[in-house]
């Protein structure tokens, strides 16, 4: 699949992603990207995060690839049993440990625990190791539930531009190739 025959969903996560983080420059880049954009950034509401993303999937006209970071990866795996398009794969970047009382802020965990079933779509999962939300452990055990693909980014923090991956080369070519690799319908 090429980039211009998917709707590419731009999923942030809390506080939403500021323009020089890899999400904002992939989507000035992709012509059919586009950001959820969520009605409260700073105090998430797991039901609205969650009703957000299921619109714009069941308004979507091509099949769907959401490209999620942090917090927006729980909210897209909550909405799954909302969606009535095809979703044709995901890109999940730095799963948060969302179940994990030692998050901050505090109302984060009302996004977990993660759903463990089999995901319906091919998935990637990128996890850092020495993500401050979220060990590398625990994203190898959900992806392992899911059925996603882990990569490990070494020690890469949190994955956003703060810890120094606003352009981020190495996403865009693990993104390019699997976009490559998921079926047209």
């Amino acid at each position: 699949m090429k980039a211009s025959d998917a709707e590419i969903l731009i999923i942030p996560g809390y506080t939403n992603s500021g323009p020089d983080h890899w999400q904002s420059r992939w989507e000035a880049k992709l012509s059919t990207a586009r950001r959820v954009e969520q009605a409260e950034w700073s105090k998430p509401v797991r039901d609205d995060w969650v009703k957000r993303i299921a619109e714009e999937v069941n308004s979507a006209t091509r099949p769907v690839v959401l490209v999620a970071h942090s917090l927006g990866i729980p909210s897209a795996i909550h909405a799954i049993p909302h969606f009535r398009n095809e979703v044709a794969g995901a890109f999940f970047v730095a799963p948060p440990d969302v179940a994990n009382p030692a998050i901050r802020p505090k109302h984060l965990m009302t996004f977990g625990p993660y759903p463990r079933d089999p995901l319906p779509f091919p998935t990637i999962t990128i996890a850092s190791r020495n993500d401050p939300f979220g060990s590398y452990e625990h994203a190898d055990d959900i992806a392992a539930s899911w059925g996603s693909l882990l990569i490990d980014a070494g020690e890469a923090g949190h994955i956003n531009s703060e810890s120094g991956h606003g352009p981020w080369p190495e996403g865009t070519m693990v993104f390019a190739q699997f976009l490559s690799r998921l079926k047209r319908s």
